[in-house]
Order: C-alpha cells, then structure tokens, then sequence
C-alpha cells in the first residue's frame, strides 16, 4: 500500500532564519538567486505553509515582482533604479531562501519618502509576463522629450503653464537649475515676455499629459491635467529621450 504524504500545514507566520523578522501573507520579501552575482529577487508573500513529517519543510507561493531588465523590452531611460513590476507570474520557493523583508511603495508614497533605503521599492504597473505588456498601458509624460517621470531624475517646473523640464532639454546643467529662484519655459516666455527662472523638485502630482504603454486603460494625472493625449507607443518616446540624473 503506498504510504500517504502527511497534510500541508496553513501557517500564519515565518520566522525568517538567522533573524527575528517574521513575515506573514502580503508581505514582501527577497529572495536569494541562485545565481550569486544577481541582486536578490522581489516578491510578495502569498501563503505559507509546511510540509513533512516535522512540518520542518517551509514553503512559500509568491508573487513575483520583476526588474525592468527581466522584463520583455528591458530596462528603459524613465525607469527608476528602484522600481520593480508586480508580475502575473506566481511560484512556489523554499523559504529558505528568504533574506529579508522589504517595502515595494505605490509610484506616490514612493516619491514621497524623506530618504530611501535599501529595501526600499516602488511599483507603478503590473506586468503580464507571456505578452510582456502592462496595466495600466499609459503613463504621463514631461518635458520637451515627453518622456516618462523617472524619480531618480530632477526635473524644473514653468511657473506658467506648470509642466516640468529636464535641465538638459532646456540648455542647462542640474548646478544652474539649482540656482535659479524662477523658471518660464521657452514656450511661455515666447508668449508672455517672462524672463526669470524657478526650481522645483518634480512630484507625481505634476504628472500631466500621457504617452501610450501598449493599449487599454489609462494612468493619468490627478491635479490640473494638460488634457493632452499621446497615442505614440512609448518606444517612440524613448528614441527622443535625453535623460539626466541628479546624483
């Protein structure tokens, strides 16, 4: 008679080994890779539960979040160096591979942090890993470039019309922007005669015309939209880009 497996036991918490940091379903974590010269995977924590006789043998089904370079298309200009995709992609893991807790931020709370640490992520789409699309498929753009908002980036805002320019894209390096106390874009300046010149940090309120991510719903501004649509696939954006970052 063939013997039966033991049940699987439904727990509510993990103790992560080598460590009192507990985790429980929703939580985030990372991952170790087996390939040591990759940073730790990101995933969210959907069950835990142990098997075995013991019930010693710890396992977790996780969602994962991928990195811009693992996803189809790779890493472009406007992505953050600490954003991640919560994929349609889910998994089963040894929890011992489990090195630590983190914090994947909504795109808002995550331009909103005072400081940001090592665990710190944030997400802003979810990724469908077979089509390598996104939802939403449509992100607000900036500039001149119209490019994406990449929170790694500093960016100058037109008292006037309120949008935000890359320093770059206006003929500036990040120290002069710094210094100005006053900001008028070309386009206002032209049409005003305003002459002076302000800095700002940017913020995702500020998110106002949008470019196309693929098809389907829209991720869009919240306060004063341009009420200006792009319909150009966002590689169309990319090709224009000229980024700078501001460390």
């Amino acid at each position: 008679m063939a013997k039966t497996r033991p049940p699987k036991k439904i727990l509510e918490f993990y103790t992560i080994k080598g460590s009192d940091k507990v985790i429980k379903p929703g939580d985030c974590v990372l991952m170790r890779s087996a390939d040591t010269s990759k940073p730790p995977y990101v995933a969210k924590v959907e069950s835990i539960e142990a098997a075995g006789s013991r019930g010693t043998n710890v396992r977790v089904r996780v969602r994962w979040y991928y990195r811009p370079e693992e996803s189809i298309g790779g890493r472009r200009p406007f992505h953050g160096s600490k954003e991640v995709f919560l994929s349609d992609h889910y998994d089963v893991q040894s929890a011992d591979t489990i090195e630590g807790k983190c914090n994947v931020h909504s795109f808002r709370s995550y331009t909103k942090l005072d400081s940001v640490n090592a665990e710190d992520f944030f997400c802003r789409f979810d990724y469908k890993s077979a089509s390598g699309s996104f939802v939403p498929d449509r992100i607000a753009v900036f500039c001149k470039c119209e490019m994406p908002y990449n929170p790694d980036d500093l960016m100058i805002q037109c008292e006037e019309c309120s949008d935000w320019f890359h320093p770059s894209c206006i003929g500036m390096t990040i120290k002069e922007a710094k210094k100005r106390e006053h900001f008028f874009c070309q386009s206002c300046t032209a049409e005003n005669g305003k002459t002076t010149e302000n800095f700002h940090e940017a913020t995702a309120e500020s998110e106002e015309k949008v470019c196309c991510y693929g098809s389907g719903a829209c991720f869009g501004p919240v306060v004063d939209p341009f009420k200006r649509e792009h319909s150009m696939h966002v590689t169309t954006c990319i090709l224009k880009a000229w980024v700078i970052s501001s460390k």
